[in-house]
């Protein structure tokens, strides 16, 4: 869900969901009541209660019968909710947050991209390859850019062909969407070598060199990691 061109039940969800990740709620809290949060945002019951069922499958509240929404504690928060992760990561500077998506990066992508080296068809390749030409040519565009690195990442990730993990890729995206949004640079300094890291992992991929590709993926998360630090 992005701020831009939104409907107005999804502007309501934006902004409960960043005060409840700000701090505004606290875990245990109840939320406004129904009549409250009409008043306040001059709307109707209905919408407000499909934002409340937007937030609970967001695990940032919990519905109590009679009682009303209380805001549920951080560990029942959908971390793998790109809305979730974007807005803890514009709130909350706890270094620990950037620590726990780097490992959950580095125990998934170094194999998704061992398996890809290893298993990847001629069409799969040519997937990725459109992808990170799609990436180079709108390196300069943030939103275009983060696309198109995002449909690399799931092209190898389909080129895996394990229909397991095709289904945790929506979880994965979600987490990487993030991640790619938060660390975009496209100076001089930085996208040479964005687009050197995955034309070599293209490349592992190409040769058939598994080690190559972990090895390729694990130099991407650092640098990701990196520059998440740098601007936390």
């Amino acid at each position: 869900m992005t701020d831009g061109n939104v409907s107005k039940t999804e502007r309501i969800i934006i902004q409960l969901g960043e005060q409840i990740v700000s701090g505004k709620y606290q875990p245990g809290a109840p939320l406004s009541t129904e009549a409250e949060l009409c008043d306040e945002f001059e709307t109707s019951r209905n919408i407000i209660r499909e934002v409340f069922r937007a937030l609970v499958a967001k695990g940032l509240i919990e519905m109590k019968r009679y009682r009303g929404a209380f805001v549920a504690v951080r560990s029942q928060w959908n971390y793998l909710d790109s809305d979730v992760l974007k807005w803890v990561l514009a709130s909350d500077h706890d270094t620990s947050l950037i620590a726990s998506m780097s490992e959950v990066r580095q125990l998934i992508e170094p194999t998704i991209a061992r398996w890809a080296a290893e298993r990847a068809t001629s069409g799969d390749l040519v997937q990725i390859e459109r992808a990170l030409n799609d990436m180079r040519v709108n390196h300069q565009d943030k939103e275009a850019f983060s696309e198109a690195d995002i449909r690399y990442h799931e092209a190898v990730l389909g080129a895996v062909h394990n229909p397991l993990l095709q289904q945790l890729s929506v979880a994965i995206s979600s987490l990487q969407r993030v991640v790619f949004e938060r660390t975009y640079r496209g100076d001089n300094d930085n996208m040479p070598q964005t687009l050197l890291q995955h034309q070599v992992l293209f490349e592992a991929i190409r040769r058939q060199d598994s080690e190559g590709a972990e090895h390729a993926a694990l130099d991407m998360i650092a640098s990701a990691t990196k520059r998440l630090k740098d601007i936390t």
